[in-house]
């Protein structure tokens, strides 16, 4: 048994070692992915939920369905790709996500999911965010298993971890009527943050030293809370708004508490708010004519109340729309903000932006 291991640590070596050479040149790091449905590759596919999107017109600019909540690219795609990536990060439960190919990154994110393991449980199936890095943890397991404890802690050295989660946590849990009758939003804001506090600390502990957390966006601005606000109107609902920037604020004082305490990391704070927000108010200077309908749409005033499928209506040109569906962006949307992410400067990032993270060298 023991020399089938050795077999094995050798072989991915030699692999680890072409990707590392062929690679060498474009400088790219491992890709682990957690969050929700805004960067979900596929992982719903495996789950019975009510969150899917691995239907048309879903993934009608990617060529077909993958389980992408967009026509094309995800954010992470779009990053991934910008930092020399030929590939794709793979959804964790694809039964093809084995082997050697985990080192190169795997996305944990499913839709409906939170940081409270409560939220999302009208959907269904999903994968909250404590139960993705318990998947990390069995990849790490079978990563040191290919390659060694000393090389796998160098490749978690290197790698980039993104965390885009929040969203579900106000939207399917405290703006339900229930959830306002019984808690203010300080008490609701103050329980996600000491949740995402240990999971944060979490993937630390399991090596994590790259990690970017990508804040909650204007809610309040997505076609669906257009939709269900009476009030809103044709504007943005105020109180997601106001609820997300009591969360974002304390989200980045957290940001800067794990880099204080957590040594030989380097946390980023994503202002995704700040950019998605600035997109929506300038839209047509961004190329833009739509930043209330979503290109994919049913019925309503904005066509805000019924998920992207097969009855729905698709606009012929998407690179013209904000949002792909009630609650997504296009991927020309996502473009931009992967963007921002890549090189914009404190402002939309800090304290670095993913282009400095991913050049960031970490002692151990």
């Amino acid at each position: 048994m023991s020399s089938l291991v050795s077999l094995c640590q050798v072989i991915a070596l030699l692999v680890l070692f072409y990707f590392g050479v062929s690679l060498a040149g474009k400088d790219i790091p491992a890709n682990f992915v957690f969050g929700d449905s805004l960067v979900e590759v596929g992982n719903n596919n495996y789950l019975a939920t009510l969150a899917k999107a691995n239907n048309f017109p879903n993934g009608i600019d990617f060529g077909s369905p993958t389980g992408r909540f967009t026509n094309g690219r995800t954010i992470v795609d779009i990053l991934y790709q910008a930092l020399g990536s030929d590939e794709l990060t793979p959804p964790y439960l694809a039964p093809t996500t084995r082997g050697p190919l985990i080192l190169n990154g795997v996305n944990y994110a499913s839709g409906g999911s939170g940081i409270l393991n409560s939220t999302g449980k009208l959907y269904g199936g999903r994968i909250n965010v404590d139960a993705q890095i318990d998947y990390f943890a069995t990849t790490r397991q079978a990563i040191i298993y290919w390659i060694g404890e000393f090389e796998a802690a160098k490749l978690f050295r290197s790698a980039i971890f993104s965390v885009t989660t929040g969203s579900n946590d106000l939207i399917t849990n405290y703006l339900t009527p229930v959830q306002r009758r019984v808690t203010s939003p300080q008490v609701f804001v103050d329980t996600m943050i000491s949740r995402f506090r240990i999971q944060l600390t979490r993937l630390y502990q399991l090596g994590a030293r790259k990690i970017v957390v990508i804040n909650i966006g204007p809610i309040g601005c997505i076609p669906f809370e257009r939709e269900s606000d009476p009030m809103a109107g044709y504007e943005c609902s105020v109180e997601p708004n106001e609820v997300a920037q009591m969360y974002n604020l304390k989200l980045k004082t957290l940001v800067e508490e794990l880099n204080n305490n957590l040594q030989g990391s380097r946390f980023v704070y994503g202002d995704v708010f700040r950019i998605v927000y600035d997109i929506i108010q300038n839209y047509s200077s961004y190329g833009f004519e739509s930043e209330k309908i979503p290109c994919c749409s049913l019925v309503g005033k904005v066509g805000g109340l019924i998920p992207c499928g097969p009855p729905s209506k698709v606009c012929m040109d998407r690179s013209k729309y904000v949002f792909w569906d009630p609650y997504h962006p296009t991927e020309a949307a996502n473009i931009i903000i992967a963007r921002r992410l890549l090189f914009g400067d404190t402002s939309d990032i800090y304290p670095i932006n993913i282009r400095q993270l991913a050049n960031l060298k970490i002692n151990a």
